[in-house]
């Protein structure tokens, strides 16, 4: 009888049925959906908005990183640690406002072009650092 099935099968066709042509297929999370949609949205941001966020990314982990060694080497010159995070900070926060000016998808919410806004950026930035250094001192 053995003989009878295998010759049987080895003549016909496999077929796929119906229900397991219809079998969901692997769906990816939720989060990896959200990740690959993330991705391709960025990949048409330009490239100075990506150095910003570069520069955004810089700024706030050298923040952690002074929070971090005050932590665990302490605060001695508690000034000194005020005036670099401070400044770090600050200068997340004007980069922030420069990306958000030179965003192209943001021209007609500004008067002012995006070579005003990086000026407007330069100017604020030194004197952020100028009363960050004066306050170490």
């Amino acid at each position: 009888m053995s003989k009878r099935i295998a010759k049987k099968t080895a003549k016909e066709p496999i077929s796929v049925s119906s229900s397991s042509a219809n079998a969901p297929k692997p769906t990816k999370t939720p989060s990896a959906s959200l990740w690959e949609q993330f991705t391709g949205a960025y990949a048409k941001t330009d490239r100075r908005l990506m150095q910003i966020d570069m520069f955004m990314g810089f700024t706030v982990v050298v923040g952690i990183i002074q929070f971090l060694f005050v932590v665990v080497a302490g605060n001695y010159p508690f000034n000194a640690f005020l005036a670099g995070f401070a400044a770090a900070v600050g200068q997340f926060v004007l980069l922030a406002a420069l990306r958000i000016q030179t965003d192209p998808a943001n021209q007609g919410e500004f008067s002012s072009g995006p070579g005003r806004a990086f000026g407007d950026f330069v100017l604020a930035s030194l004197v952020l650092h100028g009363f960050a250094y004066s306050f170490i001192n």
